[in-house]
Protein backbone atom coordinates (compact mmCIF):
# COMPACT_ATOMS: atom_id res chain seq x y z
CA UNK A 1 0.00 0.00 0.00
CA UNK A 2 1.29 3.44 -0.96
CA UNK A 3 0.55 6.85 0.58
CA UNK A 4 1.45 10.46 -0.17
CA UNK A 5 2.30 12.88 2.65
CA UNK A 6 1.74 16.54 1.69
CA UNK A 7 3.10 18.74 4.49
CA UNK A 8 5.36 21.79 4.21
CA UNK A 9 6.73 21.73 7.78
CA UNK A 10 9.93 19.60 7.45
CA UNK A 11 10.02 17.97 10.87
CA UNK A 12 6.32 17.09 10.85
CA UNK A 13 6.61 15.75 7.31
CA UNK A 14 9.47 13.49 8.39
CA UNK A 15 7.56 12.29 11.47
CA UNK A 16 4.51 11.44 9.38
CA UNK A 17 6.64 9.62 6.81
CA UNK A 18 8.45 7.59 9.47
CA UNK A 19 5.17 6.62 11.12
CA UNK A 20 3.63 5.58 7.79
CA UNK A 21 6.71 3.57 6.81
CA UNK A 22 6.65 1.90 10.22
CA UNK A 23 3.02 0.98 9.55
CA UNK A 24 4.03 -0.88 6.39
CA UNK A 25 3.31 1.74 3.72
CA UNK A 26 5.45 2.89 0.82
CA UNK A 27 5.66 6.67 1.28
CA UNK A 28 6.16 9.66 -1.01
CA UNK A 29 6.41 13.21 0.31
CA UNK A 30 5.64 16.64 -1.10
CA UNK A 31 6.39 19.94 0.65
CA UNK A 32 4.33 22.20 -1.63
CA UNK A 33 1.16 22.07 -3.66
CA UNK A 34 2.86 22.07 -7.04
CA UNK A 35 4.90 18.95 -6.27
CA UNK A 36 1.87 17.24 -4.74
CA UNK A 37 -0.24 17.97 -7.80
CA UNK A 38 2.42 16.52 -10.10
CA UNK A 39 2.79 13.36 -8.02
CA UNK A 40 -0.95 12.71 -7.86
CA UNK A 41 -1.15 13.24 -11.61
CA UNK A 42 1.58 10.70 -12.33
CA UNK A 43 1.55 8.15 -9.49
CA UNK A 44 -1.19 5.94 -7.97
CA UNK A 45 -1.86 6.28 -4.24
CA UNK A 46 -3.97 4.28 -1.82
CA UNK A 47 -4.39 7.34 0.43
CA UNK A 48 -3.21 10.94 0.76
CA UNK A 49 -2.46 12.95 3.91
CA UNK A 50 -2.92 16.62 3.01
CA UNK A 51 -2.13 19.80 4.92
CA UNK A 52 -4.30 22.69 3.75
CA UNK A 53 -1.84 25.54 4.32
CA UNK A 54 0.64 24.82 1.53
CA UNK A 55 2.93 27.06 -0.52
CA UNK A 56 2.40 27.06 -4.28
CA UNK A 57 -1.12 25.62 -4.50
CA UNK A 58 -3.23 25.50 -1.35
CA UNK A 59 -4.74 22.25 -0.14
CA UNK A 60 -8.37 23.13 -0.85
CA UNK A 61 -7.55 23.98 -4.46
CA UNK A 62 -5.69 20.67 -4.80
CA UNK A 63 -8.62 18.73 -3.37
CA UNK A 64 -11.10 20.27 -5.76
CA UNK A 65 -8.76 19.78 -8.71
CA UNK A 66 -8.13 16.12 -7.88
CA UNK A 67 -11.78 15.28 -7.38
CA UNK A 68 -12.78 17.03 -10.60
CA UNK A 69 -10.09 15.00 -12.38
CA UNK A 70 -11.55 11.78 -10.99
CA UNK A 71 -8.85 11.00 -8.41
CA UNK A 72 -10.57 8.60 -6.01
CA UNK A 73 -7.81 8.05 -3.42
CA UNK A 74 -9.11 8.80 0.10
CA UNK A 75 -7.75 12.07 1.51
CA UNK A 76 -7.05 12.76 5.18
CA UNK A 77 -6.87 16.53 5.76
CA UNK A 78 -4.69 18.15 8.44
CA UNK A 79 -6.26 21.32 9.85
CA UNK A 80 -5.38 23.87 12.53
CA UNK A 81 -7.28 23.27 15.78
CA UNK A 82 -10.35 25.45 16.07
CA UNK A 83 -10.58 26.25 12.35
CA UNK A 84 -13.98 24.59 11.95
CA UNK A 85 -14.56 26.37 8.64
CA UNK A 86 -11.45 24.62 7.21
CA UNK A 87 -12.92 21.26 8.19
CA UNK A 88 -16.23 22.06 6.52
CA UNK A 89 -14.55 23.40 3.37
CA UNK A 90 -12.22 20.41 3.27
CA UNK A 91 -15.03 17.87 3.44
CA UNK A 92 -17.11 19.82 0.93
CA UNK A 93 -14.08 19.90 -1.39
CA UNK A 94 -13.69 16.11 -1.31
CA UNK A 95 -11.81 15.20 1.88
CA UNK A 96 -12.76 11.88 3.50
CA UNK A 97 -11.65 12.70 7.03
CA UNK A 98 -9.64 15.26 8.99
CA UNK A 99 -7.31 15.54 11.98
CA UNK A 100 -6.74 18.76 13.89
CA UNK A 101 -3.23 19.94 14.76
CA UNK A 102 -1.57 19.27 17.12
CA UNK A 103 -2.35 15.58 16.92
CA UNK A 104 -1.03 12.25 18.10
CA UNK A 105 0.61 10.21 15.38
CA UNK A 106 -1.33 7.14 16.47
CA UNK A 107 -4.60 8.91 15.60
CA UNK A 108 -3.36 9.84 12.14
CA UNK A 109 -2.30 6.26 11.43
CA UNK A 110 -5.60 4.88 12.76
CA UNK A 111 -7.61 7.23 10.53
CA UNK A 112 -5.38 6.37 7.57
CA UNK A 113 -5.97 2.65 8.08
CA UNK A 114 -9.71 3.24 8.34
CA UNK A 115 -9.79 5.24 5.11
CA UNK A 116 -7.91 2.55 3.20
CA UNK A 117 -10.09 -0.16 4.71
CA UNK A 118 -13.30 1.59 3.67
CA UNK A 119 -11.94 2.47 0.22
CA UNK A 120 -11.23 -1.22 -0.46
CA UNK A 121 -14.57 -2.40 0.92
CA UNK A 122 -13.44 -4.01 4.18
CA UNK A 123 -15.45 -3.60 7.37
CA UNK A 124 -13.20 -5.70 9.60
CA UNK A 125 -10.01 -4.29 11.08
CA UNK A 126 -8.09 -7.57 10.75
CA UNK A 127 -7.95 -9.09 7.26
CA UNK A 128 -8.38 -12.86 6.92
CA UNK A 129 -8.12 -15.35 4.09
CA UNK A 130 -8.08 -19.02 4.94
CA UNK A 131 -5.65 -19.54 7.78
CA UNK A 132 -3.84 -16.25 7.13
CA UNK A 133 -4.56 -13.14 9.20
CA UNK A 134 -3.02 -9.70 8.61
CA UNK A 135 -3.39 -6.93 11.17
CA UNK A 136 -2.67 -3.50 9.62
CA UNK A 137 -2.48 -1.95 13.10
CA UNK A 138 0.58 -3.97 14.08
CA UNK A 139 1.79 -5.24 10.66
CA UNK A 140 1.63 -8.74 12.17
CA UNK A 141 0.80 -11.74 10.00
CA UNK A 142 -0.10 -15.19 11.29
CA UNK A 143 -0.70 -18.56 9.64
CA UNK A 144 -3.04 -20.80 11.61
CA UNK A 145 -2.24 -18.69 14.65
CA UNK A 146 1.54 -18.95 14.22
CA UNK A 147 3.42 -15.66 13.56
CA UNK A 148 4.87 -15.32 10.06
CA UNK A 149 7.96 -13.14 9.64
CA UNK A 150 7.81 -11.07 6.45
CA UNK A 151 10.11 -8.45 4.98
CA UNK A 152 8.63 -4.98 4.42
CA UNK A 153 8.14 -5.64 0.70
CA UNK A 154 6.60 -9.06 1.27
CA UNK A 155 4.19 -7.48 3.75
CA UNK A 156 3.21 -4.77 1.25
CA UNK A 157 2.50 -7.33 -1.47
CA UNK A 158 0.38 -9.49 0.85
CA UNK A 159 -1.39 -6.45 2.31
CA UNK A 160 -2.29 -5.14 -1.14
CA UNK A 161 -3.59 -8.52 -2.28
CA UNK A 162 -5.64 -8.94 0.89
CA UNK A 163 -7.09 -5.43 0.62
CA UNK A 164 -8.07 -6.24 -3.00
CA UNK A 165 -9.06 -9.86 -2.48
CA UNK A 166 -12.08 -9.64 -4.79
CA UNK A 167 -10.13 -9.33 -8.06
CA UNK A 168 -7.00 -10.14 -10.04
CA UNK A 169 -4.09 -7.75 -9.43
CA UNK A 170 -1.50 -7.32 -12.19
CA UNK A 171 2.25 -7.27 -11.61
CA UNK A 172 2.34 -3.66 -12.88
CA UNK A 173 -0.25 -2.63 -10.31
CA UNK A 174 1.69 -4.31 -7.52
CA UNK A 175 4.88 -2.53 -8.58
CA UNK A 176 3.07 0.81 -8.66
CA UNK A 177 1.77 0.36 -5.10
CA UNK A 178 4.83 -1.38 -3.65
CA UNK A 179 7.56 1.23 -4.11
CA UNK A 180 7.97 4.90 -3.32
CA UNK A 181 8.51 7.30 -6.23
CA UNK A 182 12.29 7.52 -5.86
CA UNK A 183 12.80 3.74 -5.57
CA UNK A 184 14.23 1.79 -8.50
CA UNK A 185 11.39 -0.46 -9.61
CA UNK A 186 11.74 -3.92 -11.06
CA UNK A 187 8.66 -5.92 -12.00
CA UNK A 188 10.69 -9.15 -11.95
CA UNK A 189 11.00 -8.90 -8.16
CA UNK A 190 7.24 -9.37 -7.81
CA UNK A 191 7.64 -13.02 -8.80
CA UNK A 192 10.29 -13.38 -6.11
CA UNK A 193 8.05 -11.87 -3.44
CA UNK A 194 5.12 -14.05 -4.52
CA UNK A 195 7.30 -17.17 -4.32
CA UNK A 196 8.46 -16.22 -0.83
CA UNK A 197 4.91 -15.57 0.33
CA UNK A 198 3.83 -18.97 -0.95
CA UNK A 199 6.62 -20.62 1.02
CA UNK A 200 5.75 -18.73 4.20
CA UNK A 201 1.96 -18.52 3.94
CA UNK A 202 1.03 -21.63 1.98
CA UNK A 203 1.51 -22.72 -1.61
CA UNK A 204 -2.19 -22.34 -2.48
CA UNK A 205 -2.82 -18.90 -0.94
CA UNK A 206 -1.87 -16.86 -4.02
CA UNK A 207 -3.00 -18.02 -7.45
CA UNK A 208 -1.36 -17.00 -10.73
CA UNK A 209 -3.81 -16.00 -13.43
CA UNK A 210 -1.81 -16.45 -16.61
CA UNK A 211 -1.38 -13.24 -18.57
CA UNK A 212 -3.27 -11.18 -15.99
CA UNK A 213 -1.59 -11.31 -12.58
CA UNK A 214 -2.34 -12.69 -9.16
CA UNK A 215 -5.30 -13.21 -6.84
CA UNK A 216 -5.94 -14.80 -3.50
CA UNK A 217 -7.48 -18.25 -3.59
CA UNK A 218 -11.25 -18.22 -2.97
Amino acid sequence: MRVLIVEDEPSLSQQLARAAEGAGYAVDRAVDGTRADWLVGTEPYDAIVLDLGLPGIDGLTLLRRWREAGVAAPVLVLTARGNWHEKVEGIDSGADDYVSKPFRMEEVMARLRALIRRATGHARVVLRRGGITLDPRTTHVTRDGVPVKLTSHEFRVLSYLMHHDDRVVSSAELVAHLYAQDFERDSNTIEVFIARLRRKCGATLIQTVRGLGYRLAP
